[in-house]
C-alpha cells in the first residue's frame, strides 16, 4: 500500500492495482497486470514526478505509470533479478533500487543511468530509507536482522548494527529532520533507534516489544492485578501492564548463563537459550530482597529463579541432588511467605529448596525419597506454610507437614486421574484438574471433596479463582471458557473463542481475566461485567443454551455508525423475574419495605419524637374587604366582626358513621380475589394512612361492626394463602391494639378473630420448628 495524497494505492495478490478515494471510500481506478511478464514487487512515488508512481518487479523491470491518465510513462530494462525494495532519495530524480541477489542500486530515473552501486553481503534487502536530516546517509535492514548504515559520500559502511532484531527487519523509516530512526520487525517489536554515535551510527533509544513466539502463560504477580507476567514459546518472560503499555517490560530470555548471552547478544544464535517456560510461580513478599519468581522448563528438570524487582533473571538453578536422568520437573509452587519453593517431579520426587539461597532444603516422602508412584502432577501449599498438599499419578492426594515430610499425615484416594492444581490459599479450597474433562474441588482444611464440576468436552489447560473464591474459570481444548459458581456447583457462565485458551489468570481485584490463545501473540484482557452492569447469574445448561462465539480483538477496526458513538453495547439480557410465590406451601414475604409495617405499633412514639419543641404559631388571618366607619380619617368597622363571632355556632354532623373508601370497598368483598385487592390498596398506602383507616372502624369513628369483621375475615385470607406474612402480622398487631375492647364486647368479632387466631399459630408453628433446627445446627458446629 502507499498513501498517495487523497488517495491510498494498494496491489493484491492478484496483481491488480487499485486506488481509492480517502474521503468517500470508493474506487478510483483498477489496472490489472499480467504476471508473466510483469509481477510488481514494490512501489513507491519519485517526489516532483506529478501523479506517477514507480512500480518494481519480480522479473526485475521498472515502470513508471501515470495514475491520472492510466497511461505508461516508462520502462527500465533493469538488471535481471527481482526487485525488493524501491525507494526514493532526499536528492531530485534518484531512486534507491534493493535487488534480491543483494545488490543495492541509486539510480537516475531522469536520464536512466546508475549514479552509484552497493554489495549487501548479509542477504536480500528488505527495506530502506534516508536520512532526512542533512547526513547523506542510506540506511538498510536485512532478512537476518542486521542494520547497515552507508555512508553516500565515501561510498562505503559507515556503521552496522548487528542482530538488531531477531527476525526479518519488515520497516524502516528516518524522521524528517530528527537524527532518529525506527524500526520494525516479525519478532512483534517497534524500536527507536537515535544517530549519536561516535562512527556516525545509532544506538537503541526506545522500544516496544512483546512475544515473538505464542505465550503459552499467564499469571497475576501483585496484589493490586495491574502487572502480569506472561511466559512465551520464545522462552522469554515479560511483565505486561494492564493499565498502559508504558509500564511493559522484558525480563529477557531464560538462559544457561545469563552473563555470557549478555555479551553475546549480538550473535545471531544465542546457543545458551534455555527451552521454553512450561510452568510459573511467584510470590512478592520478599521481592525487594531476593529472587521471587520460580520458572519450569519443557523436558527439564532444572528450575530457574527470577527477581521481578531487578526484572531480569536471577542467579539460582535449582537442581535435586542425586537425580538421575530423563526426569523432568512437572509442577512447582512457591510458598506465601517467598522463602522457598516447592518442586515435584516426574519420577515421584517432591522437593525443596530455598529462594535467597538457592540451596537444597530437604525432600518428602521416605523410601527412595518418592512421594508418589509415577509423575507429581501438583505440588501446594497451605496460607501458614504449615502442610504440603502433593497429588501424583497414583490417584492419591497427600497432606504432608511442611517442616517434617517423612510420612504423609492424611492420604485421601482420589477416583480420576489428576493433570494439575490449583490453589486458593486464603479459603483453603483446591481445585484438581481431572483427565476424564471435570474439575473437583477439595477442601484442605477438612480434607474432604466438597463440589465438582462437569461440562467441559475437551482437555482443561488451565483453571483460576476469583479474588472472593467465589467463581472458579476453566478453560479447555473444545474452545470455551467456563465460569462455575462455587457455592451452588453451577454453571454460571460460558462462551466460545475463535482458538483455544492455553493459560488464564484472574485479577487479584476481581476486574479482569487475562488469556493466552493458540497461534496469537497478545494477551487478551477480559472485563468483568459485574463491575460495571446488572448481571443475573444463574445455572446453564451447555446441552440446551446456544452458546455465545466472541471473536478476539485485532486491529483491523470497523468504522462505527454515527448514531452508535459514545454508546456501549453491554449485550444486556432479559432480567429475570423472580415469581410472587414459588410454592403455595413456603411463606411468602412481601417486597414492601421495612418503613412501610415495622413501626406501625410505633406511629404514636414516633410522631412525638418528631414533635417540634415550640409550637407553631398561625397568624390571625384577616377578611379580604374590611369594612370601614364613614369619617374623614380611614377606620376599619371591628365591631360586626366581634359581634358575628359571638352568633357563630358549631355545626355538627347528624351521622357519624360515615365510611371512608377502603372501607366501602372492603365491606363490598365476597370472595377471595376481592380481598386481596384491598391488601394492594392497603400496600400503596403510607403508614400513617393505614393508621387512620384501621382507627376510622371504630363504631365511635364512623365504622361499623360489619367493617372490622371483613377485616379480620382479610387478614384470615392472607395467612392461609402464606403470602406478604409480616405484613399480616404487622396489620393484626395494629388492629388488635385498637380495638381490643370492641372486640371483646362483641360475639361475631371473638369468633372470627379465632379462626384467625388458628391459622395464624399454624403458619408460625411450621416457620418456628425450621428456625429452632437451624439455630440448633449452626449451634452444634461452633462447638465442635
Amino acid at each position: 500500500m502507499l498513501p498517495f495524497g487523497t488517495h491510498l494505492i494498494s496491489i493484491d495478490e492478484d496483481n491488480v492495482l487499485k486506488i481509492f478515494d480517502i474521503k468517500d471510500e470508493s474506487e478510483f481506478l483498477e489496472l490489472t497486470f499480467d504476471e508473466d511478464n510483469f509481477k510488481i514487487s514494490t512501489i513507491c512515488h519519485p517526489p516532483t514526478y506529478l501523479n506517477k508512481v514507480l512500480l518494481g518487479s519480480t522479473q526485475g523491470q521498472l515502470q513508471i505509470w501515470n495514475v491520472r491518465t492510466s497511461k505508461l510513462v516508462f520502462t527500465f530494462q533493469g538488471w535481471d533479478t527481482a526487485v525488493t525494495v524501491t525507494e526514493p532519495a532526499p536528492a531530485v530524480d534518484v531512486v534507491a533500487i534493493a535487488l534480491a541477489n543483494g545488490k543495492i542500486i541509486l539510480h537516475n530515473l531522469r536520464y536512466d543511468q546508475t549514479v552509484m552501486e552497493f554489495v549487501h553481503d548479509w542477504g536480500m534487502v528488505s527495506c530502506l530509507s534516508f536520512r532526512l536530516d542533512g547526513i547523506p546517509v542510506m540506511v538498510t535492514g536485512s532478512t537476518k536482522g542486521h542494520i547497515v548504515m552507508w555512508d553516500l559520500e565515501e561510498k562505503r559502511v559507515m556503521s552496522q548494527i548487528q542482530s538488531a532484531h531477531s527476525s526479518q527487519v519488515a520497516g524502516l523509516q528516518c524522521l524528517m529532520s530528527e537524527p532518529l530512526m525506527i524500526t520494525n520487525s516479525q519478532d512483534n517489536s517497534l524500536k527507536m533507534w537515535i544517530f549519536d554515535m561516535p562512527d556516525g551510527g545509532a544506538r537503541l533509544l526506545k522500544k516496544r516489544e512483546g512475544h515473538s513466539l505464542p505465550p503459552n502463560l499467564v499469571r497475576h504477580c501483585e496484589p493490586t492485578g495491574e502487572n502480569l507476567l506472561a511466559a512465551g514459546r520464545d522462552s522469554s518472560l515479560h511483565i505486561m501492564n494492564t493499565v498502559t503499555e508504558t509500564f511493559n517490560k522484558s525480563m529477557g530470555k531464560a538462559s544457561y548463563n545469563r552473563k555470557i548471552s549478555k555479551k553475546k547478544k549480538r550473535l545471531q544464535t544465542d546457543y545458551l537459550v534455555m527451552p521454553p517456560i512450561t510452568k510459573l510461580s511467584s510470590c512478592m513478599q520478599r521481592d525487594k530482597q531476593w529472587d521471587s519468581i520460580a520458572s519450569l522448563h519443557e523436558g527439564m528438570y532444572m528450575a530457574t529463579t527470577w527477581s521481578y524487582n531487578k526484572i531480569r533473571m536471577g542467579e539460582h538453578k535449582l537442581k535435586p541432588p542425586e537425580m538421575e536422568k530423563g526426569v523432568q520437573a512437572t509442577c512447582l509452587t512457591v510458598t506465601h511467605c517467598g522463602n522457598f519453593v516447592v518442586i515435584g517431579y516426574s519420577n515421584g520426587q517432591v522437593h525443596k529448596f530455598n529462594m535467597q539461597s538457592g540451596l537444597h532444603r530437604g525432600f518428602y516422602g521416605k523410601e527412595k525419597k518418592l512421594a508418589h508412584k509415577g509423575a507429581v502432577r501438583g505440588v501446594e501449599t497451605d496460607l501458614c506454610n504449615q502442610r504440603v498438599i502433593t497429588v501424583g499419578a497414583d490417584d492419591k492426594l497427600k497432606f504432608w507437614y511442611f517442616k517434617t515430610g517423612t510420612s504423609p499425615f492424611h492420604v485421601l484416594k482420589l477416583k480420576e486421574s489428576v493433570s494439575s492444581t490449583k490453589c486458593h490459599r486464603d479459603s483453603g479450597l483446591l481445585a484438581l484438574v481431572n483427565e476424564d474433562f471435570s474439575i473437583t474441588l477439595v477442601d484442605i482444611d477438612t480434607m474432604n471433596i466438597v463440589r465438582k464440576f462437569e461440562g467441559h468436552v475437551g482437555k482443561i489447560n488451565d483453571i483460576d479463582f476469583d479474588c472472593q473464591s467465589r467463581w472458579l474459570v476453566s478453560s479447555s481444548m473444545d474452545c470455551t471458557i467456563c465460569t462455575w459458581d462455587i457455592p451452588s456447583a453451577q454453571l454460571v457462565d460460558i462462551f466460545y473463542v475463535e482458538q483455544p485458551c492455553t493459560s488464564l489468570s484472574m485479577s487479584p481485584t476481581g476486574d479482569y481475566l487475562a488469556t493466552t490463545h493458540v497461534g496469537e501473540l497478545g494477551v487478551f484482557l477480559w472485563a468483568n461485567k459485574l463491575l460495571y452492569d446488572r448481571v443475573f447469574l444463574k445455572p446453564i445448561d451447555r446441552n440446551t443454551v446456544e452458546i455465545p462465539k466472541l471473536k478476539l480483538p485485532n486491529t483491523a477496526i470497523e468504522k462505527p455508525d454515527i448514531e452508535d458513538i459514545g454508546r456501549i453495547d453491554l449485550g444486556e439480557e432479559p432480567e429475570y423475574k423472580s415469581p410472587e410465590q414459588i410454592s403455595e406451601e413456603l411463606i411468602t414475604l412481601s417486597d414492601q419495605p421495612t418503613s412501610r409495617w415495622l413501626n406501625l405499633l410505633n406511629l404514636d412514639i414516633v410522631k412525638m419524637r418528631n414533635k417540634p419543641k415550640t409550637p407553631l404559631t398561625v397568624s390571625k388571618s384577616a377578611p379580604f374587604f374590611l369594612p370601614t366607619i364613614p369619617s374623614l380619617e380611614l377606620e376599619f368597622d371591628l365591631e360586626k366582626e366581634k359581634e358575628s363571632g359571638k352568633n357563630r355556632k358549631l355545626l355538627i354532623p347528624e351521622s357519624l358513621s360515615t365510611l371512608t373508601a377502603f372501607a366501602k370497598k372492603l365491606v363490598s368483598c365476597n370472595n377471595d380475589k376481592d380481598y386481596w385487592l384491598c391488601v394492594e390498596k392497603l400496600k400503596s398506602l403510607s403508614p400513617s394512612i393505614i393508621e387512620a383507616e384501621i382507627i376510622s372502624m371504630a363504631v365511635d369513628a364512623g365504622g361499623s361492626i360489619e367493617v372490622m369483621r371483613h377485616f379480620l375475615v382479610m387478614l384470615e385470607t392472607m395467612l392461609k394463602s402464606n403470602r406478604d406474612f409480616e405484613l399480616a402480622q404487622s396489620y393484626l398487631s395494629l388492629f388488635l391494639k385498637t380495638h381490643t375492647k370492641t372486640i371483646s364486647q362483641n360475639e361475631d368479632l371473638r369468633n372470627t378473630l379465632e379462626s384467625v387466631e388458628e391459622s395464624a399459630a399454624q403458619t408460625w408453628s411450621r416457620l418456628q420448628s425450621h428456625l429452632f433446627y437451624n439455630i440448633c445446627v449452626v449451634k452444634a458446629l461452633k462447638d465442635m
